[in-house]
């Protein structure tokens, strides 16, 4: 199958009160999808079998990720997330209260109906 990249879209999600890599992420996929136009593809005579969600998750502690748990924040197609090396953690001054700041970048691709 050939896949035609749609939307391209960036989130970025911050767990202000402890070290949570899943929620920072799951936020940020959130803020990337309010931006989005994910529902466009029935204008295109597609539907969300057709999508392919493929989301790149930077945090400073990418193990830490729950990319299952991301990957139920997106509300169509076939979804693949991947936690990488990035993001930003920013350590507190007294106690626990670190900030982890996660970026998302959300490629979305449709089958063009081809084969490849």
């Amino acid at each position: 199958m050939a896949r035609v990249r749609c939307i391209t879209e960036m989130g970025m999600g911050v767990d202000v009160h402890g070290r949570d890599a899943t929620k920072a992420a799951k936020r940020a996929v959130s803020d990337a999808i309010r931006h989005s136009s994910l529902g466009f593809f029935r204008f295109v005579g597609k539907t969300p079998h057709d999508m392919l969600v493929d989301v790149t998750i930077g945090v400073p502690n990418p193990e830490a990720v729950d990319t299952a748990a991301v990957a139920k924040e997106l509300p169509y197609g076939t979804v693949t997330v991947t936690a990488v090396k990035g993001g930003l953690e920013i350590p507190a001054e007294t106690g626990s209260d670190a900030i982890i700041i996660a970026n998302a970048a959300v490629l979305v691709s449709l089958d063009d109906g081809k084969t490849a």
